[in-house]
């Protein structure tokens, strides 16, 4: 994407009223809608994230799909997700926000318990060990999902990396967390919920394409 097309898109998320893009000393200051995200949505409806949403898609398809419930996309990159943003705008979702930040400020931005569920899209594995701390599955991520999300509430990990996906079993399990399922191929095996197998983003097409198999676990994490 050209410079110029990155600023374009900047200044349109601007514009957007369901974009928020706090400063980082906004942040370490005391985020105003922390705590009161319900008071940002003017409902009482259960929050659901989707941690390093890229274009939005699949923010904005279960927004679609669930209009009682309130979604926020969060990234750093805000020329990527200026798509899902504008879609959510065009098609008057009241019900989907999206973030500009970094994801390890996250327990920071939400309140204790405030957040009902997780979704973390195709991220980057971070297969290399000195990248291990960026890993969103990383014991220290698991910390902050656990801080913020109701005691019932559950993370969705959706992945093309046979790594990201063993090497997340493997942690859940050696630290006593409930995985509550796990499908290593969800087009090839039956199980997976609608919303894994119904929604397909820009880089999961690319995925199977190439003949990927699109691996999926749902897990809580205990206290």
């Amino acid at each position: 994407m050209g410079s110029k097309n990155k600023l374009k898109r900047f200044k349109e998320n601007e514009t957007f009223t369901n974009v928020i893009q706090p400063s980082r000393e906004e942040i370490l200051d005391g985020f105003k809608l922390k705590g009161d995200w319900k008071a940002f949505f003017k409902n009482e409806n259960p929050i659901i994230l989707e941690l390093g949403c890229g274009k939005g898609e699949y923010t904005v398809e279960l927004a679609k799909r669930n209009p009682n419930k309130n979604y926020i996309g969060i990234d750093i990159k805000g020329a990527r997700f200026w798509k899902g943003a504008k879609d959510a705008q065009e098609k008057g979702l009241g019900n989907v926000a999206f973030l500009r930040t970094q994801i390890e400020l996250i327990d920071l931005l939400f309140g204790q318990h405030e957040v009902d569920d997780i979704w973390i899209t195709f991220p980057d594995p971070q297969i290399k060990y000195k990248r291990t701390k960026h890993r969103l599955t990383n014991p220290i991520f698991l910390k902050k999902y656990q801080h913020i999300l109701k005691t019932d509430g559950v993370v969705n990990l959706k992945t093309d990396s046979e790594f990201m996906h063993g090497y997340t079993l493997g942690l859940l399990q050696g630290l006593g967390h409930e995985i509550r399922y796990s499908n290593h191929d969800v087009y090839k095996n039956a199980g997976s919920p609608p919303e894994v197998l119904e929604i397909q983003t820009f880089y999961e097409n690319q995925y199977l394409e190439k003949g990927k198999p699109i691996t999926y676990i749902q897990f809580r994490i205990n206290n």
